[in-house]
């Protein structure tokens, strides 16, 4: 029958490994569900009228949602672009872009 020291060292043999496994799911498994969590929420969060880019370069607004397929228009051309909603990066900011008359200071240096 083993006695109580066996067990102690057994144990002491185990103790490494589970440490690693406790590391390992502390360091790398479970930050990366949070992103995939924040991502998820992300692209179902998305409604029309949303500015979006795409992960391959696109930056469009939704003008319509069926599933998981949108239809963004791309360009004052009104291109439309039909994606999938995982092929979303992100949520870009709404467009506030002004063009701004050149200073006098820039008219002169020319």
């Amino acid at each position: 029958m083993p006695s109580g020291q066996q067990y102690l060292t057994a144990l002491a043999q185990f103790a490494p490994l589970v440490v690693l496994i406790v590391l390992f799911y502390l360091l790398l498994i479970r930050p990366q569900r949070k992103r995939d969590k924040a991502e998820r929420e992300m692209r179902n969060s998305i409604e029309v009228g949303d500015e979006i880019s795409t992960i391959g370069g696109f930056i469009g607004r939704v003008v319509n949602i069926k599933d998981d397929v949108l239809i963004i228009e791309t360009s004052n051309d009104r291109t439309k672009l039909k994606i999938y909603r995982w092929a979303i990066r992100g949520k870009e900011a709404p467009a506030t872009e002004s063009v701004e008359a050149p200073k006098e200071a820039d008219k002169n240096a020319k």
